[in-house]
């Protein structure tokens, strides 16, 4: 509960900031490089140290993949047949195939499932949405920028994407136990993720742009909160028959609101930077209905 306090509090102290102009007009960019560069890494660095690798990893991890192909594909129709602009689908594929799977997601996972889901809640994150993140939506995002770069420089924002380098390196680091002194810090700079992002978020809200990109915000969220999650329950549960606390808790991470480093990704690539921060505010506000939902209905698997 104090987590979810603490991140209403930045969300609004945001909108307020913004509101009587106590910040710059670069602030949120600002706030978005540090979180990519520092608060993300550190974050990664952390919790993928404490994992350990199994098939049922192999699992939960993929379920974030999966989300984001379908996304992918769902919007890329629907943006076709409704005539959307290669910015509103490209914002739609990352917001709608990226779940909040981590400051949000975990909070929300221990409030439902208790501390025991906070391993699978993890491994969905970080070898799932932020794994997904670093590869499939930095070229998504690529691809669908006006600057329309090539599949070499598509690679090379890859390689040199934060999150992914910091990935690569804690998952070198697996076997190297890490001195108290340096878990700490990585812990603490891994906490400033949450207050700015929802300080940024909120900065750049425009509530005034929720007529203006109604339609395309309720097709995103209709399939990120609802047609997402259920197609994750078809596949894991009806078709491969799995069960256990695990699966619910994936099946739940799958439910996440859209994630705000998404956002973050969309913004800097300017693909429709109004519609993709309406995407994490109004999913965010909106899953706290949906998540309960999902959580009665999977809590007998």
């Amino acid at each position: 509960m104090n987590n979810l306090i603490l991140l209403v509090l930045c969300f609004i102290a945001g909108m307020l900031l913004r509101r009587f102009r106590r910040m710059p007009d670069n602030a949120p960019a600002t706030l978005n490089s540090f979180i990519i560069h520092v608060s993300l890494p550190a974050l990664t660095l952390l919790y993928i140290h404490e994992l350990q690798i199994s098939g049922d990893v192999l699992l939960t991890a993929l379920m974030a993949w999966l989300v984001f192909g379908l996304s992918a594909g769902f919007f890329w129709l629907v943006g076709r047949r409704l005539q959307l602009s290669r910015a509103s689908t490209g914002a739609l594929m990352l917001t709608g195939g990226l779940g909040n799977t981590s400051f949000f997601g975990l909070p929300m996972v221990e409030a439902y499932y208790g501390a025991s889901g906070l391993t699978t809640a993890i491994i969905a994150d970080q070898l799932g949405s932020f794994f997904a993140l670093s590869v499939l939506g930095i070229t998504v995002a690529g691809i669908y920028s006006s600057g329309r770069p090539s599949a070499r420089e598509i690679v090379l924002r890859i390689v040199r994407f934060p999150p992914f380098i910091s990935l690569l390196v804690a998952l070198l680091l697996i076997p190297v136990e890490y001195a108290d002194w340096f878990s700490m810090l990585l812990k603490r700079l891994g906490d400033t993720l949450a207050p700015l992002a929802l300080l940024s978020v909120g900065m750049q809200l425009r509530l005034g742009h929720l007529a203006e990109h109604g339609r395309n915000l309720a097709l995103g969220l209709g399939f990120k909160l609802l047609l997402a999650p259920l197609l994750i329950y078809l596949l894991y549960v009806q078709l491969l028959g799995a069960q256990g606390q695990a699966i619910q808790v994936t099946l739940f991470e799958a439910a996440m609101p859209p994630m705000i480093t998404a956002a973050i990704v969309a913004s800097e690539h300017d693909l429709d930077p109004p519609l993709a921060n309406l995407m994490v505010a109004v999913g965010l506000l909106l899953s706290f209905i949906t998540l309960s939902g999902w959580w009665y209905l999977w809590r007998g698997i």
